[in-house]
């Protein structure tokens, strides 16, 4: 007898989470204001995660002047893409793009190094997440003067110290982290209560998605992050995003 194993599954907010969420709400309102009144081209890199999807929504609800862009990096699982289109829906007025990596640069990858070389060091996963995510990014804030993230302090052990408001110092730009202080039942609160749309893979145990071939199911007890990059040690688990 094959016995499956139990996988994450969506948290199920309280009375109290719910109730609880009124005074975040209003908060997180209040911050997307200040960073669309502080700046005239601040961006928000959406990788379409439920954190994501609760920022996105706040933008769109309050008309904030704050381009929203997903990095399609080629490598995305179609539950994803789905949701990306599913979004262009939801919020017609939203501005709302896709950056893609260079294909010249994706292809030599590939063909040089291997299609999965990425599974052979943490150097060469980190050249692959450059050439699709950290290069696109790049250009994707080439004209911004401040972007937002879906980041949470609870999700990994390399973000325990992020605050609301960072500085970039390689772009040059401020950087805001709006839920920084959010928990994961907040953030489902805040889908449920308001029926946002959010990516299929949460149903199957995907607590945390990123491209297809570096992202597994994780069981139930373990951390959120365990099924990202399963093959490194947990204090390498980035892309080089948030640097």
């Amino acid at each position: 007898m094959i016995i499956k194993p139990n996988f994450w599954q969506i948290p199920q907010p309280t009375v109290t989470d719910f109730a609880a969420l009124a005074e975040k709400e209003q908060l997180l309102a209040q911050r997307i204001h200040e960073i669309a009144n502080r700046h005239q081209h601040a961006k928000f890199a959406s990788s379409l995660a439920v954190e994501d999807m609760v920022i996105t929504d706040v933008i769109a609800k309050s008309k904030a002047k704050i381009t929203v862009f997903t990095l399609e990096t080629g490598r995305l699982n179609p539950e994803t893409l789905a949701l990306a289109d599913t979004v262009k829906k939801t919020y017609p007025d939203l501005d709302f793009r896709l950056f893609r990596p260079d294909p010249v640069a994706a292809e030599k990858y590939d063909r040089e190094k291997g299609r999965f070389a990425f599974y052979e060091s943490v150097e060469l996963r980190r050249e692959c997440c450059f050439i699709r995510k950290i290069e696109p990014l790049n250009r994707a804030l080439a004209d911004a003067d401040a972007w937002l993230t879906g980041q949470r302090r609870e999700q990994s052990v390399t973000r325990t110290e992020l605050e609301f408001h960072e500085w970039d110092q390689s772009r040059g730009i401020d950087k805001y982290n709006p839920i920084f202080d959010w928990h994961e039942m907040d953030v489902w609160a805040y889908i449920l209560k308001y029926d946002i749309p959010y990516n299929e893979l949460y149903k199957q145990g995907y607590p945390s998605i990123g491209c297809e071939p570096c992202t597994k199911q994780v069981k139930a007890g373990e951390d959120i992050r365990a099924g990202r990059w399963w093959w490194e040690n947990k204090d390498s688990k980035e892309c080089g995003l948030h640097k």
